[in-house]
């Protein structure tokens, strides 16, 4: 069973869904087979939101406890972090309830961080963040962002946000 899952993305290699089960604080791995009962928890004791994947097959998971996202290798329980770990905040090293997250071919993670109203960008062994969007605390101007979720980076490094409580998508 699920409970309140939050994100889901499919691994082509093994033929199935990864899924994020918040309220079962759990990540788990789910055959797309017909007949298929159980699934398989890859990472536990994690309260996660995002997930997504990079091309070489790492897992990336946003915990909107810990305020951070850490980098997994698949069968690796304990993971690094790559965005926040410092504890809930608005400093250049922190996040506050990080939501979606969007990896570049660099492995340059982008974090909706919700609470703090912004978008984060975290080159590949950064100890620190840079703002990409808002920032400007919770708003409407074309500044600011209310609640950022889905994100997603085109190829030309465009950012384009889901700026929910806006009611619109920013670019």
């Amino acid at each position: 069973q699920l409970n309140w899952p939050t994100n889901v993305l499919i691994d082509k290699e093994t033929d199935s869904l990864i899924i994020c089960d918040q309220d079962n604080r759990r990540v788990v791995r789910w055959s797309r087979r017909s007949g298929t009962t159980q699934g398989e928890t890859l990472i536990d004791n994690i309260y996660c939101y995002g997930l997504t994947t990079d091309h070489q097959r790492y897992l990336y998971i946003s915990d909107i406890e810990k305020h951070e996202v850490r980098r997994y290798q698949i069968g690796d329980k304990n993971g690094t972090i790559v965005a926040g770990g410092n504890g809930k905040g608005n400093g250049l090293n922190q996040l506050n309830f990080p939501g979606y997250i969007f990896v570049d071919q660099q492995q340059t993670v982008y974090v909706s961080d919700m609470n703090n109203h912004r978008v984060m960008k975290w080159n590949k062994g950064a100890k620190e963040g840079i703002v990409v969007a808002g920032g400007q605390g919770q708003g409407n101007a074309l500044t600011q962002l209310w609640l950022p979720n889905g994100l997603f980076v085109d190829t030309l490094g465009t950012l384009y946000v889901a700026d929910t409580w806006n009611n619109r998508v920013m670019r």
